[in-house]
């Protein structure tokens, strides 16, 4: 696939930028792909057009080639891939030039027998001097399996702070309402982007029905969320030949280093 123009959104976040304080403003997207069995060029159109530095992808790609599908999202996107896809069960991190990596990591978590394997596509990078902790999740069908997940990844952001790296964004696809008691576990520790500087729409599945928010951006508190909900302004052709699931941008100021 070929790189794709993107199409510019005629109501638009704040622009990725460092300011002169040594504080950055990242564009940060979440985007359930479904595996990239529906339309890649217009899945393509539509992530390019987020202009995102920073993408958590949930159901990457995980079987035959899945490395080389990947990389051809990435590219076609204006983007290159971080971590995760099949090592990570589904969930992945795309990135632009502007994040200088750190580390990656792809966790796997326990297996409740009968159900999907899940896991974390995390990493560390550099925007400017900041450094960010990122997650990519995709939670349980299972609502036990699910509400356990959601307590795994906020002991994943923890392990962060541990590490010193004091700013994490984590999100993907929670299969929750914010009214679900994971979902709720996961607010009440994290800033829910969306509620913190609510932008565009809300629902987030599915792109011919929007009914429900199921997908979500979350950070620590110290980091301002500027925007955060689903684009409005793209192509509604695209948003439903892409995949099942509409796409969660936001913009998130981050403070320079103390």
């Amino acid at each position: 696939m070929s790189a794709t123009p993107a199409t510019p959104l005629p109501e638009q976040l704040p622009a990725s930028r460092t300011g002169s304080d040594g504080s950055v403003t990242v564009r940060v997207l979440s985007y359930n792909i479904r595996s990239m069995r529906d339309d890649e060029a217009a899945l393509a159109r539509v992530i390019a057009a987020c202009a995102p530095d920073l993408v958590l992808v949930q159901e990457a790609p995980r079987f035959f080639r899945w490395r080389k599908h990947l990389a051809r999202l990435a590219h076609a996107s204006g983007l290159y891939v971080l971590s995760g896809g099949a090592t990570a069960a589904g969930p992945a991190l795309l990135c632009s030039l502007r994040a200088a990596v750190e580390r990656t990591e792809d966790v796997l978590l326990p297996r409740t027998p009968g159900l999907h394997q899940r896991g974390f596509a995390t990493a560390v990078v550099r925007v400017g001097g900041v450094r960010i902790g990122l997650v990519s999740c995709h939670l349980s069908l299972q609502k036990d399996e699910r509400y356990a997940q959601s307590a795994l990844l906020l002991d994943q952001v923890r392990r962060f702070d541990e590490a010193g790296v004091r700013h994490v964004i984590a999100g993907g696809d929670l299969n929750e309402r914010p009214d679900g008691r994971s979902f709720r576990r996961l607010s009440g520790a994290l800033q829910d982007a969306w509620c913190a500087g609510p932008w565009g729409g809300e629902q987030t599945s599915t792109p011919a029905d929007p009914h429900q928010r199921i997908d979500a951006i979350l950070t620590t508190p110290g980091i301002e969320v500027l925007g955060c909900g689903v684009p409005t302004g793209l192509p509604a052709h695209d948003l439903r030949a892409a995949t099942d699931h509409l796409p969660v941008l936001a913009a998130l100021r981050i403070p320079a280093p103390a």
